[in-house]
């Protein structure tokens, strides 16, 4: 699983919008390219968490579209992972915690792709889950 979507930039004369063809709900702008560019990873990883707050399916990124591409922080890109996984296995977040032992709170701190987890807590949990890290996410 490899956690980056293609991102069209529209020029205007007053802005660069950045928009996601595969999550419409990341929409977002910036002066130039490149801070258009640079909202966009924050907004790309909002709107993905509006995703798994409203338990939604994560889309899989287009490939092939020859346009750039925003890569999730590796943080976010394994939460995400983490919450397929448990999605998968129709796990909410205190069936989740009682899979992994720990307690709801945590389970859900897990699952909060805006939230300060530490990256190997998650590994972790992918792992007990049976899961690989996302491509380019973990140790190498």
């Amino acid at each position: 699983m490899h956690l980056a979507y293609p991102v069209h930039l529209d020029k205007h004369p007053d802005a660069v919008i950045a928009t996601f063809p595969d999550i419409p709900e990341a929409l977002t702008d910036g002066e130039t390219e490149d801070e258009a560019l640079a909202e966009a990873k924050d907004c790309l990883v909002a709107a993905l968490g509006g995703y798994v707050k409203a338990g939604r399916p994560i889309p899989a990124p287009s490939r092939g579209l020859g346009a750039t591409e925003i890569a999730l922080p590796e943080l976010a890109a394994a939460k995400v992972a983490l919450y397929e996984a448990a999605r998968a296995r129709q796990l909410d977040a205190p069936a989740l915690a009682q899979r992994l032992g720990c307690s709801r709170r945590t389970a859900r701190r897990l699952l909060d792709v805006d939230g300060r987890t530490r990256l190997a807590d998650v590994e972790a949990a992918l792992r007990s889950l049976g899961e690989p890290m996302p491509l380019g996410v973990g140790a190498v």
